[in-house]
């Protein structure tokens, strides 16, 4: 189907998918065995200058949009979701600075993530908050000219491995979601240390940790804006995100196809002729039609996104929402359709099978995604009134 892809769009699709297949791909079982961080393939992107693609040319990136990111992703994700994760979440923990920081504040920690020389991280989960920032217990008491940063922040993708983090913190408990401010934060800084490493089912390369603030001094400069917009900080940088997020689920689903398609190639090389059963006719014809149409909508997600459309949030979460359960279908019905040989541990399909549900759980539940998608419609019922 075609696209449309500008040729910079074709340009970036093509780098990212030689990366994925000529590098990401012969480590990604090592990787995943290992639970070891894909630091060869970010050294590899690095040297290619693809790792400020989401970031403007004034601060030496690409100058790549959410629909570059998501083809970025799309293709790191058909050969190892643990690695386009961590790529992606370089991108969720820029957004907030990108969307919301000043001329200072962008030049000094956008500039070298685009460069590759450092990595960015997003901390707004807690043990008691997931995606809904109104939860947050962790708390920024005002100092002079510091703020004191005190609590938990868990699941936090790129953990150990980032060394600038925005973090979302309370700082007017009595004013709940519109109490919440939010901070950047460097790495080595006093009274920041890491929790454990979370060992997980799929995404096993990426670094998972819970990151630890006990009275750690913020200087007042990095605060993201004022006091209060942290909610707002959070939402909107969610939005930008989650189509990548989405096009994991795509990268994934696609990748499933990609491992049975070999599949079916290696039986009619050996058979001479692929037998004629319906059954199977049905599920590839099931499963390249799910790609595909996932393809469609998270591309145009990702164009709504980038043009400041007002339903983007809506938007953004019906792609979120439908990739990972396309993700999820997919690589049931793959491993379904090879049986036993693609169970094994180290089987493509095997690792794809793991990592299709955490697409369902993280950047919000899909429960959280259908009630954004129903709040929306709900806004547009009560303006016909």
């Amino acid at each position: 189907m075609n696209y449309h892809l500008t040729e910079e769009q074709q340009r970036i699709q093509q780098a990212f998918r030689k990366v994925a297949q000529e590098v990401a791909a012969p480590l990604a079982l090592e990787l995943d065995e290992k639970e070891e961080f894909p630091w060869k393939v970010i050294e590899a992107m690095r040297k290619e200058n693809l790792m400020g693609l989401f970031l403007p040319r004034e601060y030496d990136g690409l100058g790549g949009s959410v629909m570059e990111l998501c083809l970025a992703v799309e293709e790191l994700s058909r050969v190892s979701s643990g690695i386009a994760i961590s790529f992606a979440a370089n991108a969720l923990g820029s957004f907030p600075i990108l969307l919301h920081g000043n001329e200072e504040q962008k030049k000094k920690y956008l500039t070298p993530v685009a460069r590759g020389e450092k990595m960015a991280a997003f901390g707004l989960t807690e043990p008691e908050a997931g995606s809904d920032a109104t939860g947050i217990q962790t708390t920024a008491t005002k100092k002079g000219d510091f703020y004191l940063l005190r609590g938990n922040k868990q699941w936090i993708t790129n953990g150990k491995e980032a060394e600038t983090y925005t973090i979302f913190a309370s700082t007017d408990r009595s004013r709940g979601g519109r109490g919440i401010s939010a901070f950047i934060v460097e790495k080595g800084w006093e009274g920041f240390t890491f929790g454990r490493k979370e060992e997980k089912l799929g995404i096993r390369c990426s670094t998972t940790m819970n990151l630890i603030f006990d009275d750690c001094p913020v200087p007042k400069e990095n605060l993201l804006g004022r006091e209060g917009l942290g909610f707002v900080v959070a939402m909107k940088t969610l939005d930008k995100a989650r189509p990548g997020v989405a096009a994991q689920g795509l990268g994934i689903a696609q990748g499933g196809l990609d491992v049975l398609l070999d599949y079916l190639a290696g039986l009619q090389k050996e058979r001479g002729a692929l037998p004629d059963i319906p059954e199977l006719h049905n599920e590839l014809g099931t499963i390249a039609t799910l790609v595909e149409a996932t393809r469609a909508l998270i591309y145009a997600v990702a164009r709504s996104v980038d043009s400041g459309d007002r339903h983007a949030s809506r938007d953004a979460a019906m792609a979120k929402l439908f990739a990972s359960d396309v993700s999820v279908e997919v690589a049931n019905r793959v491993v379904s359709l090879m049986g036993l040989l693609s169970i094994r541990y180290g089987h493509p399909a095997e690792r794809l099978f793991r990592d299709a549900k955490i697409t369902q759980i993280y950047e919000g539940t899909n429960e959280i995604q259908k009630g954004v998608i129903a709040l929306e419609m709900i806004k547009g019922l009560r303006k016909r009134e």
